[in-house]
């Protein structure tokens, strides 16, 4: 295995310990922004700043106002001094299309995810962006 591969491994497991943070019950998503070697953001499922933390209603349904762990990192470089453009975003879940727009729009050059969504979507729309697309298995599936 080359370095690069054992780097992305190496955060998704990081992104995927970071997913354990997420309060919603349904799926807990986990999304780093790596740039340079360094993690320059971070994200995960949940309802926006200031909203409870409960993220289905009462059918457990999740709530049209949860935020997409790639959202939230990608949101989070707009409040810091940091630059996401040339780096790789390394998520648990591939990217819905809305999310897939959000990277597309950030310069972010590479995706990195474990766990392939029912629709593929978002990862057709970053691979005709140009993007890097990959998939990696974490160690212990």
């Amino acid at each position: 295995m080359d370095k690069q591969s054992e780097l992305d491994k190496r955060y998704i497991r990081m992104a995927s310990i970071w997913a354990e943070n997420s309060y919603c019950q349904r799926r807990k998503v986990g999304a780093l922004i790596v740039k340079d070697k360094m993690i320059i953001s971070d994200g995960y499922n949940g309802t926006p700043s200031g909203f409870e933390n409960v993220c289905e209603d009462e059918n457990n349904v999740t709530k049209p106002y949860v935020l997409h762990a790639e959202a939230n990192a990608i949101t989070k470089i707009a409040r810091s001094n940091n630059s996401s453009d040339g780096a790789t975003m390394y998520v648990t879940a591939s990217p819905c299309i809305e999310c897939a727009k959000l990277i597309i729009q950030a310069g972010i050059k590479r995706v990195v995810y474990s766990e392939h969504y029912r629709l593929e979507d978002g990862i057709e729309l970053l691979k005709r962006a140009g993007i890097e697309v990959i998939f990696v298995t974490t160690d212990h599936e």
